[in-house]
């Protein structure tokens, strides 16, 4: 049980021991081999404390499943591929069935129940995948291309819904694009970016995460808790969380294309004026944003930035982070290494 968690006790028939009794839930990160790959992924199983040493751990069917699709997932993240979760958020972005999501793609009916429960998509499965979830005009042309696979009224309504995105879709896209412009020369995972490529989708998630539980967030405290963020991710896993490059700046470290990280259209941020006529620009929550973009482990490493800084005001923050290593050994307009990050603060 060495490094596992207690999750909840269940009064339960075991089929260990043998007898009813309280039986805990316990969860733990565990390494296995995917494609001949190893992963680690948070596993759950149950204990029984009347059995032997040893002999005490068991899975029902459904948690084995369960375990079995954390650690795909874990090998979809590594390798940069769509999780099942966010496979099945495409699908109810247009309101579509598994069959219907297959049957638009012109792949085989049971194509998409099987990604998002037991198979891994190979690369090019993903980037069909990936062209429909940022371009409803994508979406349009496999929908005029696979027609014949749908009724009359099936067609009309699935249509209806992706030109409905498309309004929202082409601001944006402008604004992604942008953001990507400034991105071209870190093309490459490295030490710049915390091996990890900049990833608009779960940035706008980790940004309105960190609204929706910090009052009064205003940009340079979101600008260090998303370092805070990425820096500790890169210290647990060796990864940073969102693929932004932060540079040496004089109230701590500031992404790059920050301005206009500013301006995503699932940022949600409203301009308010002090009263020497200076605009801040103050972060809140958007509406109906999809956290399923965030991993478990994600969410407990912003949980813990947001537990540290939740009550600091901007002065604070700027202060605690210039004592950070990874300030003190960069000058002004210096990139951030994070390499520096193994020696941030002790939480």
């Amino acid at each position: 049980m060495n490094d596992s968690k207690l999750t909840r006790k269940i009064h339960m028939d075991c089929p260990i021991c043998g007898k009813t009794h309280e039986v805990e839930e316990r969860s733990r990160m565990t390494a296995i081999a995917v494609k001949d790959d190893e992963v680690f992924y948070e596993e759950t199983y149950y204990y029984c404390s009347n059995a032997k040493k040893n002999e005490n751990e068991f899975a029902s069917g459904s948690m084995t499943d369960s375990n079995l699709l954390r650690a795909r997932n874990a090998y979809r993240i590594k390798h940069g591929l769509l999780t099942s979760d966010e496979i099945v958020g495409i699908r109810e972005d247009y309101d579509l069935s598994q069959v219907d999501l297959a049957r638009l793609m012109g792949w085989g009916e049971a194509t998409i129940s099987r990604y998002e429960s037991k198979a891994i998509q190979d690369e090019a499965y993903d980037k069909m995948l990936r062209l429909i979830r940022d371009n409803p005009m994508q979406a349009l042309g496999f929908l005029r291309s696979n027609k014949d696979s749908f009724s009359d009224k099936k067609c009309r309504d699935i249509s209806e819904k992706m030109i409905g995105k498309l309004e929202m879709y082409g601001k944006e896209y402008l604004s992604r694009q942008t953001l990507e412009s400034e991105y071209v020369c870190f093309d490459k995972p490295s030490d710049s970016n915390g091996f990890t490529m900049l990833n608009i989708d779960k940035t706008e998630a980790a940004i309105s995460y960190i609204a929706e539980r910090v009052d009064d967030l205003y940009k340079v405290r979101l600008m260090k808790m998303l370092w805070y963020a990425d820096a500790l991710s890169f210290k647990n896993t060796g990864k940073a969380m969102t693929g932004l490059v932060y540079r040496h700046n004089e109230m701590g470290a500031l992404p790059v294309g920050h301005r206009y990280l500013m301006n995503l259209s699932r940022v949600n941020v409203v301009e308010e004026f002090s009263g020497s006529y200076d605009t801040k620009l103050h972060i809140l929550p958007e509406k109906n944003m999809d956290y399923r973009k965030l991993s478990s482990e994600d969410r407990k490493v912003l949980d813990k930035v947001i537990v540290k800084f939740k009550s600091f005001n901007t002065k604070e923050i700027v202060e605690y982070m210039h004592k950070e290593t990874a300030y003190k050994k960069t000058k002004q307009g210096e990139i951030i290494p994070f390499a520096l990050a193994a020696e941030i603060r002790a939480w």
